[in-house]
């Protein structure tokens, strides 16, 4: 019996991630969600007794992964500033690729039109990258005058709009594209001996960064 309630509770987030990536929040009903999922409206209810309930377990589902992401980048052997640049391409793939993780991107964005506290990824992600950074300075690799906190602010907030508004730019959603250009330039300013380029392939080569290549076909 519990088994069953989780596999409809999955069909009911996975059914409102969908329509709220594609409807936004106020979009989207519970009607809506019921004819997606083929659950009935009291099903959904007795699940999640609102709409507004729903849409935080939409949230919460995607900021659950993090600690998954981030637990891959944390060996000693791989110096912090490779380490932050490949667990960005991770959580980038995931808020472009990964349904739920779009949908807690974009009901984060509509927070305001949610008659609910949506909780926020940002105190997790510059905690991060300011521990990321100032590993960093002490190995020598920051540049002078680069203060680990408030860049990791200023990482974050680009790019959490970097990736949320890959949709509206010229060209489509190439994320990854985008991302390393976004790199090669915020790299210039961090590194003491500048050479975005190298770093980016030493990231693409290293172990973590294997994740980052394409996902081979499924088989027909």
């Amino acid at each position: 019996m519990q088994e069953r309630a989780r596999a409809t509770r999955r069909v009911l987030l996975e059914s409102a991630a969908h329509l709220f990536v594609e409807r936004g929040y106020a979009g989207t009903s519970v009607n809506d969600i019921s004819d997606h999922s083929g659950r009935t409206s009291g099903a959904i209810y007795f699940h999640y007794s609102s709409k507004e309930k729903l849409a935080l377990a939409v949230v919460r589902e995607q900021f659950a992964t993090w600690p998954q992401l981030a637990a891959g980048y944390t060996s000693p052997g791989v110096p912090p500033l490779e380490k932050l640049v490949g667990l960005s391409f991770q959580v980038a793939r995931s808020l472009n690729e990964d349904v739920v993780a779009r949908a807690g991107a974009r009901l984060w964005a509509e927070r305001h039109t949610i008659e609910a506290d949506v909780p926020t990824p940002f105190d997790a992600w510059s905690v991060a990258a300011t521990r990321l950074l100032a590993q960093a300075r002490t190995r020598g690799d920051l540049a002078e005058g680069v203060e680990p906190s408030a860049a990791a602010v200023t990482l974050v907030c680009g790019f959490f709009g970097l990736c949320t508004l890959a949709d509206e730019m010229p060209g489509g959603r190439n994320w990854k594209e985008r991302l390393e250009q976004w790199w090669l330039l915020a790299l210039r300013f961090l590194q003491t001996d500048p050479d975005p380029a190298a770093l980016l392939a030493r990231v693409r080569a290293g172990v973590p960064a294997a994740r980052l290549e394409d996902p081979a076909p499924s088989p027909v």
